[in-house]
């Protein structure tokens, strides 16, 4: 019988070990990608949520709506602060792996300019949806002039919800 001299591991040992960490790694993947797109979701919906608050403030104003995130992000003469944070700067901008989009709601017809000579609106139709479905998000998000936030839960389309608002199918109010 022989004592085995030198220190250190076996290559049988190594393997193992490595073969124990791809295994825990393999079961905490999926876990933390659930993670990170309930995450993203969340920050959609404080995204949207922060349009919906911007517009609130900017119709006071300008007795109108936004159709373009710029007009939000802009400063009026005289105001210190925009609308809305930078980060929501311009339609298409992309936050948390979401993308963001503002426009002209269904029947929105002009209103008085506002600060900056901007033509607004009657009406708002705001989107957010996942920039990669099933890696950024599951959802997509939409709102309008009534400020209720309605979510597209389809993981084969990704969608905003379209106007008018009604709850069918994968459409629904959020919450609900």
């Amino acid at each position: 019988m022989r004592i085995r001299d030198s220190k250190g591991f076996t290559l049988i040992e190594l393997l193992i070990v490595v073969a124990i960490i791809g295994i825990i790694a393999a079961i905490a993947v999926p876990g933390l990608l659930r993670a990170r797109i309930s995450g993203n979701e969340a920050s959609a919906i404080g995204s949207v949520r922060a349009i919906i608050s911007a517009q609130a403030d900017y119709n006071g104003l300008a007795r109108g709506y936004a159709t373009d995130l710029a007009w939000l992000a802009a400063t009026c003469p005289g105001m210190t602060v925009p609308f809305i944070s930078p980060d929501l700067n311009l339609n298409g901008v992309a936050k948390s792996g979401y993308a963001f989009n503002l426009g002209n709601g269904l029947g929105g017809v002009p209103a008085p300019a506002d600060c900056n000579g901007n033509v607004t609106s009657t009406t708002f139709y705001a989107t957010a949806w996942a920039e990669s479905l099933g890696t950024t998000g599951n959802r997509s998000f939409a709102t309008d002039v009534g400020s209720a936030i309605w979510q597209d839960t389809n993981p084969a389309a990704n969608t905003a919800p379209p106007q008018p608002f009604v709850k069918a199918g994968t459409i629904s109010p959020l919450g609900q």
